[in-house]
């Protein structure tokens, strides 16, 4: 990684970005400098991709912040969701022994922690799927207004997009730490918080693998994609990336395989960046 990466010399032909921590500043906003960026690069024909943790019902706010509706990879990869139909074009699920799997392991790795799934339907709001369930004692790393309290049996009942592993007496970093040499490979975990949670997806689902898949959809080489992340679960997708950017407010995991970091999301790092081709 490079702290001060030259410019790239051809300018991009797919812009990615993380959402949290990234395109969105401290007060959770996307402020006019970073809407305007976005807007030209859009307006200039090169596709605006969102690549995040979050679920499709967390996308449509961002969508009117942005003024565009981009296609998002969304569960850290493991759906792709077409926020201008409103529609999931696919998701890749644990299946149910895998859940159950995961979620005993991590109760024997971490005693006390509390469990969630992820789960989508056929849209962002899809009333006929519960889509977030929790265990009754799973205690939120944020405030989470939609969330249905079932029993643990229940939690890992239903395939799902992710399970999530909260404790909050420890660090997303030690969980990790301590799950990642149990895995073999059935699943992949990663974090995008520090806050005593992580992430249980399918095996071989990250951000890279979402967003590669929208690269071939869209006929665009890895190489000529400019992406944003701050966070674990961005390391693979800055590495797929032509040019991967680190924010100024990165984990040193994303910083290590950056080619670049720009300012933080504090300080419009993204649009800073994007402006170098259209300004």
């Amino acid at each position: 990684m490079t702290q001060s990466a030259p410019i790239q010399q051809r300018t991009p032909r797919l812009v990615a970005s993380d959402v949290d921590g990234t395109l969105l500043d401290p007060d959770e906003r996307i402020t006019e400098r970073t809407r305007k960026a976005v807007a030209a690069a859009v307006a200039a024909g090169v596709p605006f991709v969102l690549a995040t943790g979050r679920p499709p019902r967390w996308i449509p706010p961002i969508v009117d912040a942005l003024g565009y509706a981009p296609l998002s990879v969304c569960g850290n990869g493991a759906v792709l969701y077409d926020s201008a139909a409103d529609r999931v074009l696919y998701a890749r699920n644990l299946d149910v022994a895998t859940l159950h799997w995961a979620a005993e392991l991590a109760e024997r790795t971490l005693p006390g922690c509390g469990l969630a799934a992820e789960r989508v339907g056929a849209s962002a709001h899809d009333a006929a799927t519960l889509q977030f369930v929790s265990a009754p004692d799973y205690e939120h790393a944020w405030l989470n207004p939609d969330d249905t309290r079932v029993s643990r049996a229940e939690v890992v009942a239903a395939p799902a997009i992710k399970l999530l592993i909260r404790l909050r007496s420890a660090t997303s970093e030690s969980m990790s730490a301590a799950l990642q040499p149990l895995l073999d490979g059935r699943v992949d975990l990663t974090y995008s918080t520090n806050n005593g949670l992580v992430e249980v997806a399918a095996p071989g689902v990250t951000k890279a693998t979402g967003l590669a898949d929208v690269a071939d959809r869209l006929g665009v080489q890895p190489v000529h994609i400019v992406a944003f992340g701050d966070m674990p679960n961005d390391v693979p997708m800055l590495q797929l990336a032509g040019h991967g950017v680190a924010m100024r407010n990165a984990h040193p995991d994303a910083v290590a395989v950056a080619d670049e970091v720009t300012a933080s999301n504090a300080d419009d790092g993204v649009a800073r960046v994007l402006e170098r081709w259209w300004g």
